[in-house]
């Protein structure tokens, strides 16, 4: 009996277009390739509507897939697929040449016309992520609230001053040991970590407040380097399902959750 209605129910149209999801999600996470060496393959992704700093309001986080060696960015929320080509250019290719390939996500910019025509001259591969599925850029998307989180410590309150932080920001993440690779992205890089002073300075004096800052803002990111998700696709599968053995030509439900419709409201509509 208990089959019987299982069966019923499953094959019920009404009950599987509008009964809430419940299952877990399906699709083992698959991990993206591991680049060839360092700078061959990165993402990028924007930090937008922050406050005003430095007239900057945005900042283009760019993570080398390899080293795992960040470049914080500052930049504006209105800029131009030619000037995202001209931040490029001074911050990536003048230092580490040209990649084989780029992921972001669709945001306008990386899709627009000059951007992809740019990527096509230059042989650069653009990998995008699948619209309303961010996992597929997870490395960038940490980074992100890493970096978000140690600038709300040591910002002011009226949050202008993030511009000056970031520097130092930079160097502190790029100088801690990563969980993935168990060294930092400068030792990758380099071979060897970039000296970090340690001298004693009174703290009685803006230079020492300065230099107790700085150790406390490398102290902070290595703390978060260190806590951050060691076995990434293990956690995530955890929420999630194998998926049905879907073959081609099979019918499958697609969830409404993104799809914009006519009707007043979602509260009422199939799910």
């Amino acid at each position: 009996m208990n089959q019987f209605i299982k069966d019923y129910v499953s094959s019920c149209q009404q009950c599987s277009r509008n009964k809430n999801i419940h299952h877990k999600k399906f699709g083992l996470l698959k991990p993206l390739s591991i680049p060839s060496g360092p700078w061959n393959s990165l993402s990028m992704d924007f930090i937008t509507q922050l406050p005003l700093s430095n007239n900057f309001d945005s900042i283009l986080v760019v993570v080398d897939r390899f080293s795992k060696m960040a470049i914080f960015i500052p930049t504006y929320g209105t800029i131009t697929a030619l000037d995202l080509a001209q931040i490029f250019i001074s911050h990536v290719f003048s230092k580490h040449g040209l990649p084989v390939s780029i992921i972001s996500d669709r945001g306008s910019l990386f899709v627009s016309s000059f951007w992809t025509q740019l990527c096509q001259q230059l042989k650069i591969s653009r990998d995008l992520s699948t619209a309303f599925h961010p996992e597929t850029d997870g490395q960038t998307e940490r980074v992100n609230q890493i970096l978000e989180q140690y600038l709300w410590m040591y910002v002011s309150y009226h949050q202008d001053d993030w511009y000056t932080w970031l520097p130092l920001a930079e160097f502190a993440y790029n100088n801690a040991e990563h969980s993935s690779t168990k060294q930092s992205p400068f030792f990758t890089i380099y071979g060897r970590n970039p000296r970090f002073y340690s001298i004693h300075i009174s703290q009685d004096t803006p230079a020492g407040r300065l230099s107790t800052k700085l150790q406390s803002v490398h102290q902070a990111v290595k703390e978060e380097l260190e806590s951050a998700i060691n076995h990434f696709k293990k956690y995530a599968d955890g929420n999630r399902a194998i998926p049905p053995d879907f073959q081609s030509g099979d019918k499958a439900w697609l969830a409404s959750k993104n799809i914009k419709t006519t009707r007043p409201t979602k509260k009422l509509s199939e799910r």
